[in-house]
């Protein structure tokens, strides 16, 4: 994994503005050589830098306006096994393995509190999980973000004002 360096950072925070914007519009923008761009956008999509476009749907508007943050327990003789139970169930946003009381850290989605209630009941299904404790998010306060970062790569000049 390469580092992102000014440039990338430069580059993804003019995409953050236009995120149709054409390679092109982007050079031009950024002052920088199509060609400059072209590649180091196709690097970071090679190198697994860019998340696929779907992550940037919001559950809500996807009819899952409800989001939970389980902690698992879970038995450790066989814990790819499941992990790649949990992995399959759809409402399965995310998943982390922690330090701390639990061995895995799962943000999930749902329809209302009865259907987080059919999603908790799904996982505690899968072998090898032990225990669960969940909590609910009542309200999104600072969402996902990345440009606050990437502002810091790219300089004091491209930090956005958020």
């Amino acid at each position: 994994m390469r580092p992102l360096d000014r440039t990338d950072a430069r580059i993804l925070l003019a995409l953050d503005d236009d995120p149709a914007a054409t390679v092109v519009a982007l050079a031009e923008r950024l002052g920088l050589a199509r060609n400059t761009v072209q590649s180091r956008l196709r690097r970071l999509e090679a190198d697994g830098a860019l998340a696929p476009p779907s992550v940037r749907v919001r559950p809500g508007h996807a009819g899952m306006p409800v989001l939970a943050f389980l902690t698992l327990a879970i038995d450790q003789n066989d814990s790819a096994a499941t992990i790649a139970e949990i992995r399959a169930v759809p409402e399965v946003l995310e998943m982390h393995a922690i330090t701390g009381d639990g061995d895995l850290h799962v943000r999930v989605v749902a329809a209302d509190n009865a259907d987080l209630h059919r999603v908790t009941g799904c996982l505690l299904g899968c072998t090898g999980v032990v225990r669960s404790s969940t909590v609910i998010s009542m309200v999104e306060v600072v969402p996902m973000r990345t440009a606050p970062m990437l502002g810091l790569i790219a300089g004091a000049d491209a930090r956005p004002r958020t």
